[in-house]
């Protein structure tokens, strides 16, 4: 907890309690449903919390924008961002019907009202969304193809509508692959950890 208060100082009283029971409520359904690797659950709010809220170093959503989690396993990095963005409707999706239960169950848990969790596979969902975000799920362009009419053309926030992609690692090679145009934020600019050394968010507008 103290790594969230360090970069996010201005916390309500309820985002920093629901953030404090994040740790004890993966801790019990982990033990369950394994969602989590037992040697990152001991770095739950570095690996995990921490890192599904760089993408709130890139963009603060703005009240009633709407956003599609794929691949969101434990609820990565749905949950944490429905926390910092109460006014920000989140639906989060997973293929694995025992994830979205640990999904739900924290959701639930936690009293976040503006999270729909949904097992489903994004090439079958029919809504659109002003952003969707995801953790290294795939390669990039292969991602991008599932996801490319699910975005609003039209948004209010300061980014374009768009995809933002929590990814790791030397991305030359798969970024080449990719034909849209992007930008990528080093979250080594934001966070001190040496965790977050190669890791980005990729920023692809719609």
């Amino acid at each position: 907890m103290e790594l969230i208060k360090k970069y996010f100082p201005d916390l309500t009283k309820q985002q920093f309690d629901q953030f404090a029971a994040l740790e004890e409520l993966y801790r019990h359904w982990n033990a369950q449903i394994n969602v989590i690797s037992r040697q990152d659950i001991d770095s739950l709010y570095e690996k995990h919390v921490l890192h599904s809220l760089g993408i709130a170093k890139v963009i603060q959503f703005v009240p009633g924008t709407e956003i599609l989690d794929v691949g969101t396993g434990g609820g990565f990095p749905g949950i944490p961002l429905a926390i910092l963005f109460p006014l920000v409707d989140f639906h989060l999706v997973d293929s694995i019907g025992k994830k979205i239960k640990v999904v739900t169950e924290i959701s639930s848990a936690l009293g976040l009202t503006n999270v729909k969790a949904e097992q489903a596979r994004v090439e079958h969902l029919n809504s659109t969304y002003d952003f969707v975000v995801s953790r290294a799920v795939t390669r990039l362009q292969p991602f991008l193809g599932w996801v490319r009419y699910k975005i609003l053309k039209n948004g209010n926030n300061k980014l374009r509508n768009g995809v933002l992609y929590l990814k790791g690692g030397d991305l030359a090679e798969e970024l080449r692959e990719v034909r849209d145009k992007y930008e990528l934020y080093e979250l080594s600019e934001y966070f001190d950890e040496p965790f977050f050394e190669t890791k980005k968010v990729i920023y692809i507008p719609k």
